[in-house]
């Protein structure tokens, strides 16, 4: 593309992918000196009232997205990362992934509840069997009810009474300043979170552009890529959906990338969990290909140890 034109980059409409896609425009408009347009685009998973279950998982907000980009419409696309499938799509790469923000997720719950302090029976909503499953085991005694919309909506069924608590990503709470909602963060350790949550995606065409090129690698961040490039690589092995009750976190230590992924029962009542690590040498791509390996590893223990018996994987 040429130097002067406008880099066009797609979003879903919605007030947390504006916020996202805006923030990303601001740092391709610093390392370019060119202007960005923003293009909305609208996606199934936009219009739809299903679950994301029942639609087959958050990718549904990925593919109007990906048919953009690959129709010319815009130039780059901006994905929270988790809901992104982890197959490649034929003619698409992802160019960047920025910084990572927090990957916990968060609980607003009304006067100021925690997890722990929700009377017995409270209802919590959520669309994530992933959260679905968590809430289960470390309280089996919640309603646990289904749940779409974006945050606002989300955090008006606390607001009005109508449910006793959500949960929402904290990335996303972030993103839109309201963080002073959040009664409760959950720990990585005891809670992880969706692989890749908290990461955004900047996907582009494959074909070769060194001045778009040139632009989304200064965005890029080493060790964002490969922690969520490990989380994502269980979920590929598993052959798993971006909605599957699986929950990874990695996190880099000087050289050595650690990767702990769980595989949960819908009901929460079994999981299994392995942990894995690697000494992270050589090359962008180099280390990229050895956090993809680790993941691989982590997936093959918990499939040997029956994790496709125990859950829905797909």
């Amino acid at each position: 593309m040429s130097a002067r034109e406008p880099i066009r980059i797609g979003t879903r409409g919605s007030a947390l992918a504006l916020a996202q896609t805006g923030h990303m425009a601001d740092k391709i408009r610093a390392v370019s000196g060119r202007e960005v347009e923003i293009v909305r685009v609208t996606t199934e998973g936009d219009t739809s009232r299903a679950s994301l279950s029942s639609l087959g998982g958050t990718g549904v907000f990925a593919s109007a997205l990906r048919e953009a980009l690959l129709a010319g419409e815009c130039d780059l696309v901006v994905h929270s990362l988790k809901d992104l499938p982890t197959a490649l799509a034929p003619g698409l790469r992802i160019g960047a992934v920025p910084k990572r923000a927090d990957a916990r997720d968060a609980l607003v719950a009304r006067d100021g509840l925690t997890l722990e302090t929700l009377p017995e029976g409270a209802s919590v909503g959520t669309g994530s069997p992933r959260r679905v499953a968590q809430l289960h085991a470390r309280r089996p005694d919640l309603d646990v009810r289904d749940i779409r919309g974006n945050i606002d909506t989300r955090i008006g069924f606390v607001t009005s009474g109508e449910l006793d608590a959500v949960v929402l990503a904290a990335a996303g709470l972030g993103r839109v300043d309201r963080l002073d909602v959040v009664t409760d963060f959950f720990a990585l350790d005891e809670h992880p979170s969706a692989p890749g949550q908290g990461a955004l995606a900047i996907e582009m065409r494959a074909a070769p552009d060194s001045a778009l090129d040139r632009v989304v690698q200064a965005i890029d961040h080493g060790t964002a890529r490969q922690t969520s490039t490990a989380e994502r690589s269980v979920l590929a092995r598993l052959e798993a959906g971006c909605a599957a009750p699986v929950g990874a976190t990695a996190i880099v230590d000087s050289q050595l990338l650690l990767l702990t992924a769980t595989v949960y029962s819908i009901d929460g009542t079994q999981s299994l969990t392995a942990s894995h690590g690697a000494v992270l040498e050589g090359s962008a791509a180099e280390r990229e290909q050895q956090a993809r390996e680790l993941g691989e590893r982590a997936a093959d223990e918990l499939l040997e140890r029956g994790a496709a018996e125990l859950a829905p994987l797909s």
